[in-house]
């Protein structure tokens, strides 16, 4: 139902305080309705998360922190920061087995993926949220698309990422401008058209890939990815890469008639949507 005028401004503003919490404020002109889990994989990142916890929003419904068996005290920080932070020990090894574990633990209806290690800046989850909102159903955080960038890539990593972004593209029919990257958000329900089996950095491919072949619609949110605060990343650039080539080679590609065809989008959860302070306010559903 559209709003215009002062007296239907309070009349909005009357009906939010009678529901207090249905709507959550995310920016000055967006407030969502559906809940938003943040799953945050963590092996001894204690002096990392600080600066990891301190640039999330405070909008959001819960943060998910999956630890593999940290021995710095990355579990008592985490508490420390965020006193309702849901704890869940990883019981396999990897990161994509932290992502599965994590991924199963969330209660909210979106669910975004951020890093331990700082590079990650928690307040651009407003515009993966707000790409789901308008009808995406998976937003990919990239480094490159317009607006993006990265501190942290060797000229050797940028090269690999670019080809085997290419080989995706060509070969699943998408039209990414980066691939190895693991700040993505989506709708739970898309956990219920893609299998996730595999432990490694690998997951954040098969993840681009199999989203693209369960015709879900996808949008690049362009991201700068900072570098690590503290200690050394677990990735290796051949190792990693290799396990994320045979991700690609394994999965079965998408005929051209296939990418043609036409999907209906899906309706989003209810939103109000706020275009100024002294502007018009609208509230109801996206598509």
């Amino acid at each position: 139902m559209p709003f215009s005028g002062d007296g239907d401004r309070e009349l909005r503003d009357d009906a939010l305080d009678r529901a207090p919490g249905r709507y959550r404020p995310v920016s000055s002109h967006l407030a969502i309705a559906p809940p938003v889990s943040v799953v945050i994989p963590a092996m001894n990142e204690a002096e990392n998360l600080p600066y990891v916890f301190k640039s999330l929003p405070d909008w959001i419904h819960e943060v998910v922190l999956v630890d593999g068996d940290s021995t710095d005290g990355t579990i008592r920080v985490a508490r420390e920061l965020w006193p309702d932070v849901k704890v869940v020990e990883q019981r396999g090894k990897g990161k994509g087995d932290a992502l599965i574990s994590g991924f199963a633990a969330c209660t909210g209806d979106i669910i975004v993926m951020v890093d331990a290690d700082g590079s990650a800046d928690g307040q651009e989850i407003v515009s993966y949220v707000s790409a789901l909102v308008s009808g995406a159903d998976f937003a990919k955080g990239s480094r490159f698309a317009n607006g993006g960038g990265t501190d942290d890539m060797t000229l050797i990593r940028k090269l690999g990422n670019h080809l085997l972004c290419a080989a995706v593209n060509a070969k699943f029919g998408a039209r990414y401008t980066d691939l190895c990257y693991g700040y993505n958000a989506f709708w739970r329900h898309c956990l219920d058209r893609i299998t996730l089996d595999c432990t490694g950095f690998e997951v954040e491919t098969l993840m681009n890939i199999r989203v693209v072949k369960a015709g879900l619609k996808v949008q690049e949110i362009p991201s700068h990815e900072y570098d690590r605060i503290h200690g050394v990343s677990n990735l290796r650039a051949v190792r990693d890469g290799l396990r994320v080539l045979g991700v690609i080679l394994r999965e079965k590609g998408v005929p051209r008639a296939a990418r043609r065809r036409p999907r209906a989008v899906r309706t989003a959860l209810p939103l109000t949507v706020r275009t100024g302070l002294n502007g018009p306010v609208g509230q109801g559903e996206v598509s």
